[in-house]
Order: C-alpha cells, then sequence, then structure tokens
C-alpha cells in the first residue's frame, strides 16, 4: 500500500505518491463513519455509568434528559395500597404564605396510594434487586440541619443506611427512608410500575384527615392533645434544642401516630415527602418538559418542623427542594392509578 501524502493547491486531496489509483474518498468515509462510531460507543458508556451530577448554574436552565429508567424490579413490593376516592377539596391556603395562594378547587380522580412513606426496609429490598446507588452514595455526602448554627450542612458518607453520617446509628428498617433525592424516588416507584404522587393528590389525601380523629392541620393549631402529641415534630427551642416531647429525636416508625380515617399513616409531621409536581405559583401549568425542574414539592412537614417556626406539617403547606438534593428529614411514597392487580394493592407487611 502506498504513503498517503496531501497536495497543497490540490482538489484532488489525499492520493497514493504512486498515484496509481484515488482512493482517498472511501478511505476518508470509513474513517470518519468508525470515528464516529468508537465516539458514540465511548459517550454512551460514560453516560450509563455517571452520576446525574448537574452544576449549579444548569439546574433551571439547560436541557436534561433523565437516564433510562431501571427495569421493572421482579419481586413483589411488601406494602399497601390505599383507595383514595374521587373528590372535590382545595388546594391552598388563603391564610396562610404566598406559595400557597391563591387556593383553589381541585376535582381529583380516584388513585392508590401508599399506606406509610416508603420504609428503610422496603428501600433495601429495592437496592438489594438492583443494586441501585442513591445520589447522596454517588455524590458521597447527605444533608443535616446543624443544630447550633441552623444551617444545612453536607455531611459526608451520610446516606439512606447511615442519615446522620456513618459514625453515627443506622436506619431503623421501621423508619421512613431518607437521604434519598427526588430521582431516587421517582426510579423507585417506577420500577415497581407506580409513580409519585402530585401535590394536589398529597393534598387531597390529607384533607380526608392527617390524625386518627381526621383533624387537618392549620396555621395556628396545637401539635399535643390531652398531654398526648399528635404527630412528630419539632419540641423546644427551633433550632437549638429539641426536647424529643413525643418521644422521638429524628424519625419515627411508621404508623408510631396512628392511622388516619382514610387508611393512611404520617400524614403529617416524621419526614416531608417528595410529589412529582415542580414548584411553580398555583395557577401556572405544570408542563412536561426535558429541562430539568429548578425545584420539586414536597409535602407533610418533618420531625424539623416547629410549632412556632415553620409548621410545615399543615395540609396545605408546600416545601420545595432541587431534585438532586437528599436530606435527613425527607423521604417518600407511591401512588398509582386505579387498576392494578389485587395482589398488586394489598400484600404483607
Amino acid at each position: 500500500m502506498g504513503v498517503f501524502i496531501f497536495q497543497n493547491g490540490s482538489n484532488s486531496g489525499w492520493k497514493r505518491i504512486d498515484r496509481s489509483r484515488q482512493i482517498w474518498p472511501s478511505a476518508v468515509y470509513f474513517g470518519f463513519i468508525l470515528a464516529g462510531l468508537l465516539g458514540t460507543y465511548f459517550l454512551m458508556t460514560r453516560l450509563i455509568d455517571a452520576p446525574r451530577t448537574l452544576p449549579d448554574s444548569a439546574r433551571a436552565s439547560e436541557s436534561y434528559r433523565l437516564l433510562p429508567t431501571l427495569t421493572a424490579v421482579s419481586v413483589k413490593r411488601r406494602a399497601t395500597l390505599i383507595l383514595i376516592p374521587a373528590g372535590t377539596v382545595q388546594i391552598g391556603d388563603n391564610n396562610g404564605p404566598s406559595a400557597e395562594r391563591p387556593a383553589f378547587e381541585f376535582r381529583s380522580r380516584a388513585f392508590l396510594m401508599d399506606r406509610t412513606p416508603v420504609t428503610v426496609s422496603q428501600f433495601a429490598d429495592f437496592v438489594k434487586v438492583t443494586r441501585y446507588k442513591t445520589d447522596a452514595e454517588r455524590y458521597g455526602f447527605g444533608g443535616h440541619l446543624e443544630k447550633s448554627s441552623g444551617a444545612w450542612v453536607a455531611v459526608p458518607g451520610a446516606s439512606w443506611r447511615y442519615p446522620l453520617g456513618p459514625k453515627r446509628s443506622p436506619a431503623l428498617d421501621d423508619h421512613p427512608v431518607t437521604q434519598v433525592s427526588w430521582f431516587d424516588a421517582n426510579e423507585f416507584c417506577r420500577a415497581y410500575g407506580l409513580r409519585l404522587p402530585t401535590e394536589s393528590e398529597w393534598e387531597r389525601a390529607a384533607r380526608m384527615g392527617q390524625t386518627p380523629d381526621g383533624h387537618v392541620f392549620k396555621a395556628g393549631d396545637p401539635i399535643e392533645l390531652s398531654h398526648r402529641y399528635l404527630l412528630n415534630a419539632w419540641e423546644g427551642t427551633f433550632p437549638l434544642a429539641n426536647t424529643g416531647a413525643d418521644g422521638y429525636q429524628t424519625t419515627s416508625p411508621v404508623g408510631a401516630f396512628g392511622v388516619t380515617p382514610s387508611g393512611l399513616t404520617d400524614m403529617a409531621g416524621n419526614v416531608w415527602e417528595w410529589t412529582s409536581s415542580r414548584y411553580l405559583p398555583y395557577g401556572a401549568p405544570q408542563q412536561e418538559s426535558t429541562r430539568i425542574p429548578a425545584e420539586m414539592v414536597s409535602r407533610g412537614g418533618s420531625f424539623l418542623c416547629s410549632p412556632e417556626f415553620c409548621q410545615g406539617y399543615r395540609a396545605s403547606a408546600r416545601n420545595h427542594t432541587t431534585p438532586d438534593t437528599s436530606l435527613e428529614n425527607i423521604g417518600f411514597r407511591c401512588a398509582a392509578d386505579p387498576g392494578l392487580p389485587t395482589e398488586s394493592r394489598k400484600e404483607s407487611q
């Protein structure tokens, strides 16, 4: 095979020195194809292995497409789905913060909702089957509220297994899983053929009652009745000292404060719960988009909510966080549309 040279000023391009024939078009064409295939293979392997890391400047403005969803989990999920009937309910509170105004009427279709937040044990089952790595595990840290300053700090090694860090106690099986991002929650639900509830669906369920006696929390409501706490929240001076008067300093076992009239538990306090809704002013369209949402809504309040500070356990309260954030006080529960097989609706705990 001859040596190739480039002839300046010539239209003939690459030629063999012996000039026996011109073969450069096919050689160059083949080279471009080979380079393209190799480049595509390299890019795809990098994307599959890469964490879903998003620079701060790109969260709200750059186009971002989720990685392909996990394949369906082949084992049954130890959980119960409760039917929430169709109905009309008020969403928001005209007397609440600006984020909760204006209140509007929501006509909910019937849907199914997990009886409890997803527990550590249930998430462990999922990880065992899928070998899934959460965002906190990929990034190497999770968020923790520092009591002395009231500021959120990144704790190295904090994850769903050790929500406060590897030097602290491990997460308990019957507590809600935390240190999971919105992406993690979404992947979990989708792997079981489910979804996250919308924030309006979540509030519809909450307004059916947040406590066993059917109470729905609004601003100023006490969290203690007849020397009995109604939910897991913050007692004491926020954020310096939590007395744990309700029995818990952090999360509590799901269902510890009873079952609501709808059949759900933990609809006020314990942990905030991710929803599928983007954080937007009420009235703005929730349109599907390939652009990454700046922040996603979570509902329900948590053990860090103080009656003197945020009262996030109110039925209308909205929290909003970037979807790649993992915190010690945010978990989730799944939802679904009616029509699942009976064995998927209710399985042994």
